[in-house]
């Protein structure tokens, strides 16, 4: 697998434009997460009868505060950790990105079973030693049996081949930042990594329908045509009519007329893949701002949180994190791990080639992501 693109010029607005997509991409999902996280198993009457009849207007506390996130925004940002880990490998000659996102992943379940940090594993770099991952936010039983040992699925052999709950899809978004390679191959290396925990062909194929929407709105599409690409690369795949069924319902629940939950609960409830996406990206479309998307996103009895994250991805991608509401940057936990992880990302695919070459490469930058 190649990149194409990978030697282009950045210009400085250029960059500038990426970085604030991939802010918002890896922030507004955490906040969909955040403000999900505290209703996600509630009915729609529960939620307003703790709530109000509005629902949720506002972050509510999840495990022990307000703004927590859940495993949805933990493995979105180990996959990044995976994706910029490829890159700096590829200068040994190893080139094998689901390779590297496997063990990202992995490092990922340790924290759902370690205590802490295991300083020892120098090679596990700065993400892994992050404290406040190493909590247990409602893990999906997929993703913790799918990397219960190192062996890693495929679309050959991949794990859980019944399974297709929303937990490879709702930490996608990751792979559509990869503006220098072609769709097909952001399609490609989304669903082989979804493999690894969902071989279900709608759990796997949401999760690159998902990617390829991500990849067209950080180059600039609107979301309509992002959505019409997406279905162009789902149909040249067996096994695809289930996620092309739902991201088309998503679209003709947009001309039905004004948003409301009830039109949310019609999608699904979001717990398999299919619907996470449905109800994510209907809530991006009618969105009128992302507060308002992000709202209608989590106000439905089902998955709130997961919907809430892939809500959040688009609308972040789509508007750049100045359009983040700031009441709830401020309470989101982990916003400084974020911020860093996104800015190491826009560096490394920005300007890789001076931190790391043939040439020579920045010990710093090692450090952070090891190469071994």
């Amino acid at each position: 697998m190649s990149a194409a693109g990978g030697g282009a010029i950045w210009g400085r607005a250029e960059q500038q434009d990426f970085r604030s997509r991939v802010r918002g991409c890896l922030l507004g999902g955490a906040i969909g997460d955040a403000l999900g996280a505290g209703i996600e198993f509630d009915s729609l009457d529960a939620i307003r009868k703790a709530h109000g009849q509005e629902g949720v207007t506002d972050l509510v506390p999840a495990y022990g505060r307000r703004g927590a996130v859940t495993d949805d925004t933990q493995m979105t940002l180990f996959t990044v950790d995976g994706l910029i880990r490829a890159q700096v490998r590829r200068d040994t000659g190893a080139w094998h990105p689901p390779t590297d996102v496997h063990r990202a992943y992995l490092r990922w379940s340790a924290t759902q079973r370690d205590w802490g940090p295991d300083e020892r594993r120098r090679d596990d770099g700065w993400l892994a030693r992050e404290e406040w991952l190493y909590s247990r936010r409602a893990p999906g039983r997929a993703c913790l049996s799918g990397l219960g040992d190192e062996v890693m699925g495929t679309l050959n052999s991949p794990k859980n081949p019944d399974s297709k709950g929303c937990g490879a899809v709702m930490r996608s978004a990751p792979f559509g930042l990869l503006v220098g390679w072609e769709p097909q191959l952001v399609f490609q290396l989304a669903v082989e990594c979804a493999a690894q925990t969902h071989g279900h062909p709608t759990g796997y194929l949401a999760a690159g329908a998902f990617a390829v929407i991500s990849h067209s709105l950080a180059r600039g599409d609107d979301l309509d045509s992002a959505v019409q690409k997406s279905l162009a690369h789902l149909a040249t795949r067996p096994g695809h009519e289930e996620t092309t069924d739902a991201l088309k319902r998503a679209l003709g629940a947009v001309r039905q007329g004004m948003p409301t939950p009830a039109r949310v609960e019609s999608l699904g409830e979001g717990w398999t893949a299919e619907e996470a996406l449905s109800i994510g990206v209907y809530c991006a479309l009618v969105a009128e701002d992302i507060r308002h998307g992000l709202l209608l996103a989590v106000n439905h009895g089902g998955d709130s949180d997961s919907t809430g994250a892939i809500c959040g991805n688009l609308l972040g991608t789509l508007h750049g994190e100045t359009a983040l509401p700031p009441n709830w940057l401020v309470e989101l936990e982990g916003r400084d791990t974020i911020l860093q992880l996104a800015d190491d990302f826009s560096m490394e695919m920005t300007q890789g080639a001076a931190l790391h070459g043939p040439a020579g490469s920045s010990p710093g930058w090692l450090v952070r992501y090891p190469r071994a």
